[in-house]
């Protein structure tokens, strides 16, 4: 079953650059498929509390349907099938990662994804003049792998890298390989121009290392070690990758030119529908009534989640979807391996990545993985030092 859902997120993610919806729907209904068996092969003896916010999506999108509090009732119907898509993953994934080898397994099918479309995306980016595998024309300059936008591939790709990270300062067998992973990664959000893709990562690589050497779980030659060899690598990389124009974007004379606007029409959006929302998916159709600037293009999404979410749902639901990133906190930050799930949710202040079903369930997946963990001793949520620290520690107890 596992290896089913790894398929499922394969092709969801290969597919994104898609102009049509059929890879949606193929990756929604398998979903729904697989979803129901793994619940009746092995059922949960507890439902976590991030599917409480998941299953709130799709309720109460049907009760604004049902009670014609949405401005568009079609687009609120997609959007409570993309929240049942989003607890089903969340469901099937805290189920079948019970298992100690299927997390392990999974873990380790994500970490190898990400770092296998990370390095193809770099090459595609400077070579393919826009083309997704050197083959399909998307009418833009560069795109990054199968992922048309650089925030939502910064945010993929922010996802699995603390998951390299955390290997590659924690790994006695293979460090060189896992350094080179992280940094092959790194560079390709450098490459993909992606402001809080770059800072978020960055910070990613920051809170690891520290977390790692503050609770001792290597030694600190190995520490020293792995920080020169990562330092090294991330320097080759990004050198290849290029720091020119991301660079520049941070120089922009006003970083959040269009996103302030957006921010500013949304609150107004709120402020009128404060207890019931506009209707779940419909903000693109409530927008022009409440724009202050015209962009010129079509104002698909407000690139604040959290605001959208508000402004969607009313005030009550926009505080209950952001109760998954307070309850992330704990178990990311005891795993390290987790914080990826973190940094995308923070990213969602700035973008989008809830619009896009694979990019949302890339992080929903992790989510289940920490809640695995945090109900199985036997999973890796709470980090145990090394075997030389734990024996310093009984020499200084004596």
């Amino acid at each position: 079953m596992h290896i089913v859902l790894a398929a499922l997120f394969a092709f969801a993610i290969l597919t994104l650059w898609v102009p049509a919806y059929w890879p949606v729907t193929v990756f929604q209904v398998g979903t729904f498929v697989l979803c129901p068996v793994v619940l009746w092969r092995r059922p949960p003896a507890r439902i976590p509390y991030p599917a409480i916010p998941l299953a709130a999506g799709a309720l109460w999108g049907l009760v604004q349907v049902g009670a014609s509090l949405t401005a568009y009732a079609f687009e609120t119907k997609t959007a409570v099938v993309g929240w049942t898509t989003l607890l089903a993953v969340f469901l099937t994934g805290f189920c079948l990662f019970q298992r100690t080898e299927v997390f392990h397994w999974f873990r380790s099918a994500m970490l190898w994804f990400a770092f296998v479309v990370s390095v193809w995306a770099t090459l595609q980016t400077f070579t393919s003049g826009g083309e997704v595998f050197w083959l399909f024309p998307t009418g833009r300059t560069s795109v990054m792998g199968p992922i048309l936008s650089p925030n939502h591939y910064a945010a993929f790709i922010e996802a699995a890298l603390p998951m390299a990270l955390y290997k590659a300062l924690r790994s006695r067998s293979n460090p060189l390989l896992y350094s080179g992973m992280a940094a092959a990664m790194y560079a390709s959000v450098i490459a993909s121009t992606s402001r809080a893709g770059t800072v978020l990562t960055s910070a990613e690589i920051l809170a690891v290392g520290a977390l790692v050497a503050a609770r001792g779980l290597a030694s600190g030659r190995d520490i020293g070690a792995a920080l020169v060899r990562t330092v090294v690598l991330f320097a080759v990389f990004t050198a290849v990758a290029g720091w020119g124009r991301v660079w520049d974007r941070f120089w922009q004379p006003d970083p959040m030119n269009t996103r302030r606007e957006l921010a500013i029409s949304t609150l107004h959006i709120i402020a009128d529908h404060p207890y019931a929302g506009c209707g779940l998916g419909t903000w693109a159709t409530a927008y022009p009534r409440y724009a202050i600037v015209d962009t010129g293009s079509f104002a698909n999404q407000a690139h604040d989640d959290w605001l959208q979410f508000a402004a969607e749902g009313g005030i009550p639901f926009g505080v209950l979807m952001f109760t998954l990133l307070i309850w992330s906190l704990r178990p990311a930050w005891r795993s390290i391996w987790g914080l990826g799930a973190v940094a995308v949710l923070l990213h969602a202040c700035v973008d989008y990545p809830f619009s896009r079903p694979a990019v949302a369930s890339w992080t929903i997946v992790i989510l289940a993985m920490l809640a695995a963990a945090s109900y199985s001793p036997s999973l890796p949520l709470q980090v145990t030092r090394t075997a030389s620290s734990k024996r310093s520690a009984s020499a200084s107890q004596e």
